[in-house]
């Protein structure tokens, strides 16, 4: 297929924050691959881009998987081109405390957010490479500073932050940039699970952060995804190896 201006990878894009990252950068004039191991959902938010006149593909696949990853690139390249844009969004829950937390709790959180994070980012980075031009954006979040009940959410998001900065010096001289943004309080089906976790209704969850908030709201995806679309763009090009926090105040 004719290669676009532009085309970006999505993982996790089948609903929050990947999906409005999706359709940001699908506005932008973006050939977009919503990547999600719900294939139903991935093709929904592809379907809703193209539908508008956008250009998307949906790919079903599992990030922490190896030959998963790479077939999944490769039909990328196949049907949009080649990919130069990468938002690492794909992540999990298995919130608890350290002494309640199993060790499949802990490995499923790494397996998914570093292992899947490098694995994307090292099959699509020879792309980058040889455009000479490429965005890295990886998701971190508030929880990277400490987060009770969040140990392999925490240490996972932290070392998203410690992979951003090492991407940036390894490819800068290349063209490509690796930033990290890192969300506060995001209403999505995540955070909905969370209030769950700590049995609180939804609605109370919502109020009592938003009271703590110093905008007075809590944040939405379009929210992320806005900031994403900016450090996809050719104007950011001078911005990299930094984490950025969307949060609607000051984080410590």
């Amino acid at each position: 297929m004719e290669q676009t201006e532009r085309v970006a990878i999505v993982t996790g894009g089948a609903r929050g924050i990947g999906a409005a990252v999706a359709r940001r950068l699908a506005r932008n004039g973006v050939a977009v691959a919503a990547l999600d191991r719900d294939g139903d959902g991935a093709a929904a938010v592809a379907a809703d881009i193209t539908s508008t006149g956008g250009a998307a593909l949906a790919v079903h696949a599992d990030v922490a998987d190896e030959t998963s990853v790479q077939s999944a690139v490769s039909r990328v390249v196949d049907k949009l081109g080649a990919p130069t844009i990468l938002v690492n969004n794909a992540g999990v829950l298995r919130d608890n405390l350290l002494f309640k937390m199993s060790l499949d709790d802990w490995e499923t959180v790494m397996s998914v957010h570093l292992r899947g994070s490098f694995l994307m980012t090292r099959a699509v980075q020879k792309h980058m490479v040889a455009a000479r031009w490429g965005r890295v954006i990886s998701l971190s979040s508030t929880s990277a500073l400490g987060n009770r009940g969040q140990s392999n959410y925490a240490t996972a998001k932290a070392g998203l932050q410690g992979l951003t900065k090492t991407l940036a010096l390894e490819l800068g001289k290349f063209g490509v940039t690796a930033n990290a943004i890192a969300p506060g309080f995001i209403q999505t089906d995540m955070t909905r699970a969370t209030a769950e976790r700590l049995g609180i209704e939804f609605e109370e969850f919502i109020a009592a952060s938003q009271a703590q908030i110093p905008v007075g709201r809590i944040g939405l995806p379009d929210d992320v995804a806005a900031l994403a679309a900016f450090l996809a763009s050719d104007e950011a090009g001078f911005i990299s190896g930094q984490v950025i926090y969307v949060a609607g105040g000051p984080t410590d």
